[in-house]
């Protein structure tokens, strides 16, 4: 946990995603919200620069952006123990498994598949941080 914007403690979370419209809607899901201070990226080489300063306890994580693929960013973060603990959810538009094999192999906790809705990211975040029954 780190100390929000505002003062408050709260969750870091990445959102890295090169569509502009996908970006949004995971910011507003979360942004609302005193709980988390949400980060941005539209490159997966902004992510792990993000990663590297911020230490976010969270990241979702697009697979293909430019500059860096989001496995190439998730195999990056394994490997650097200051930040290796980072939860790391990969969002794809590709649902076939052997993609998803390809993110978990590389070190993801968990995958979604677009499109989702608001709901169901904010489900998987809570899943991730270990905070579903705060949901209850």
């Amino acid at each position: 946990m780190s100390t929000g914007m505002n003062g408050t403690t709260g969750h870091k979370v990445l959102l890295a995603d090169d569509e502009k419209e996908i970006l949004d809607l995971l910011a507003m899901t979360l942004e609302d919200d005193e709980r988390y201070e949400v980060l941005l990226a539209s490159d997966g080489q902004r992510a792990l620069e993000l990663c590297k300063a911020e230490h976010p306890d969270l990241v979702f994580l697009d697979v293909q952006m430019p500059k860096m693929d989001g496995i190439s960013v998730c195999q990056e973060i394994r490997k650097d123990p200051s930040i290796s603990d980072t939860k790391v959810v990969m969002l794809t538009a590709l649902a076939q498994e052997s993609e998803i094999d390809r993110a978990l192999i590389a070190g993801a906790d968990d995958y979604m598949t677009k499109p989702f809705s608001p709901t169901a990211l904010h489900q998987k975040l809570l899943e991730a941080l270990g905070l579903e029954d705060a949901a209850a």
